[in-house]
């Protein structure tokens, strides 16, 4: 089908630009007028032309990046206007009237025009896989095939907003202790290059004995003086070397190990991860995705590497017939309560909804455990920051007090 170029203007009497698929110019003027957008300018694009547009339109929305809480928010406004009875291409084009961004603005526009043509939604939003990870197109797909795809957009819906919530409050519960953290060593770093070494050259010039508190201020003091670019340089060639040594299989296989071994944060990253993954792939299995596809697409969404080779050993056993408790218990990184759960739904015939309970226990845990964590951090924080400004204090008091000894 020809693909066209146009220039035009809306209802509201804005510039539009972009590119429809139609039969002939008139077509696609009709497709357009339907759409409320008056073409002033039409013309045909040759197939690599065509290929060349939407490469640079694809990197230009790539760059842009479509948010969470956007692609959120539009599943949410499509899943109620097809449960209110709209078809599909018309829920398609009362949620685009509502985007306001420019870069979700033109993937659903692409995704509608694809639809209007007879493509399946799945199909369309496998052409944006930057914007729809494939959980999201499976589960498209099974809503399609089983006629329920208004019920998995709501799930779709209420899936992405409880993953939201959790993000956040993550992010909102270690905001104020890294605020500190910044503020603290900013200070520290400011007192250390300019205040300490103009009030420390007095007692240098006095050419005495100095204590061994205001001794180590000055060295410490002078090394950061005449050195902080060479240790800004030292520090962001470590942060360079060690990502790079991370992104190798070996550093990222041993950073990941040896993180999931750290006594108080290796916890709070496996249930994390525990938690996503069973809340992920319940919610697959209550939408039809079989097993072994919802294990493969799982597996798409683990960062880290030994949760993900648990989970690809898993995925082998199953395909040869065995369940899937007893291959994760052989992983050795699921929890034995995790792996009795599952076990139970796996008897009873109700796995989907003993995953949501072992993503709902985990999400608990992992909110009061930040809670916890967060609430012992500032006070440790507070304290560290104060034991610092004190050894500063007294070193810097300490040659006062024998300076004013000296004059009595």
């Amino acid at each position: 089908m020809p693909v066209y170029e146009y220039t035009a203007i809306d209802a509201a009497g804005k510039g539009r630009k972009g590119i429809v698929d139609a039969d002939s110019p008139r077509t696609a003027r009709q497709k357009l007028r339907a759409d409320g957008i008056y073409p002033t300018h039409l013309e045909e694009t040759h197939t690599r032309e065509r290929s060349q547009r939407l490469s640079r339109w694809q990197v230009r929305i790539t760059l842009q990046r479509v948010t969470r809480a956007e692609l959120v928010s539009t599943t949410r406004q499509l899943a109620t206007l097809l449960v209110a009875g709209l078809p599909l291409v018309a829920a398609l084009s009362g949620v685009l009237e509502q985007v306001k961004r420019e870069a979700l603005r033109k993937v659903l526009s692409h995704v509608r025009e694809r639809v209007n043509e007879g493509m399946s939604l799945a199909a369309a939003l496998r052409e944006h896989p930057s914007v729809f990870p494939s959980m999201y197109t499976a589960m498209v797909h099974a809503g399609e095939t089983s006629g329920t795809l208004e019920l998995v957009m709501e799930r779709l819906a209420d899936f992405g907003e409880q993953q939201l919530a959790l993000q956040r409050k993550i992010r909102s519960t270690l905001a104020y202790p890294m605020l500190m953290l910044t503020v603290g060593l900013g200070v520290v770093f400011f007192l250390m290059t300019y205040v300490i070494p103009k009030v420390t050259q007095i007692f240098q010039d006095m050419k005495q004995a100095l204590p061994l508190p205001t001794v180590i201020l000055i060295r410490v003091s002078s090394l950061f003086q005449k050195f902080w670019p060479v240790l800004i340089l030292v520090a962001f060639l470590c942060w360079f070397l060690g990502r790079y040594y991370i992104r190798s299989q070996k550093g990222q296989r041993y950073y990941h190990r040896q993180l999931l071994r750290m006594p108080v944060v290796g916890e709070l990253v496996q249930k994390v991860a525990i938690g996503r993954i069973a809340r992920t792939l319940g919610t697959l299995l209550h939408n039809g995705v079989p097993l072994l596809s919802a294990m493969e697409i799982v597996r798409s969404l683990v960062d880290n590497v030994i949760l993900g080779e648990a989970l690809d050993e898993a995925r082998q056993e199953i395909s040869e017939g065995a369940g899937i408790a007893a291959p994760l218990a052989r992983g050795g990184v699921f929890p034995p309560t995790v792996i009795q759960m599952i076990s139970v739904g796996e008897q009873s015939g109700n796995l989907e909804g003993m995953l949501f309970k072992v993503a709902e226990t985990f999400e608990s845990e992992v909110e009061s455990r930040l809670t916890a964590l967060t609430s012992l951090l500032e006070p440790v924080m507070i304290l560290a920051l104060g034991a610092l400004v004190g050894f500063v204090v007294l070193a810097v008091l300490l040659p006062i007090f024998e300076m004013s000894h000296l004059v009595r």
